[in-house]
């Protein structure tokens, strides 16, 4: 299986090969602050099947060990990585998919940092922080913790 992505001006083009690792709403407020959204969602793909076809994005690095690249010319984010924290692994954002709706979400992560006001409906396991090796607080709306 081969999925392609684009920035929103199409200088930036990249392809996977096989399945999604995941696909996870995050509620943290960095990748908020990115996507000036409520939510961010991810899709983790192994990096060595992640090929960029056309152009070159730029890299911000927002805190140590992370980064977030996005295009030069339109300011579309593409994607986060961790080397320490998700070796092997980059986090592309759903909306740069050419076709979002080829993939699910299956978490929400972050949700301690959650907005209030923002709920989205499903029942989907809750984490606090990342669902790495962690139990969810819950399944379903309303189950965040408590700051």
């Amino acid at each position: 299986m081969t999925t392609t992505g684009r920035c929103l001006c199409g200088d930036i083009r990249y392809r996977f090969e096989g399945e999604p690792l995941w696909v996870a709403h995050c509620h943290c407020e960095s990748c908020r602050r990115q996507t000036s959204s409520a939510v961010a969602t991810f899709v983790g793909v192994r990096s060595d099947t992640l090929t960029c076809t056309s152009g070159r994005p730029a890299v911000y690095h927002s805190t140590p060990g992370v980064d977030r690249s996005f295009c030069p010319r339109c300011g579309a984010p593409i994607a986060f990585a961790s080397e320490q924290d998700f070796p092997g692994e980059t986090h592309l954002y759903l909306g740069t998919l050419d076709d979002p709706n080829a993939v699910r979400a299956t978490s929400h992560v972050h949700t301690a940092e959650q907005l209030t006001w923002f709920e989205v409906q499903d029942n989907l396991p809750r984490y606090a922080e990342s669902g790495r090796g962690a139990e969810p607080i819950g399944h379903g709306p309303k189950h965040r913790s408590k700051k």
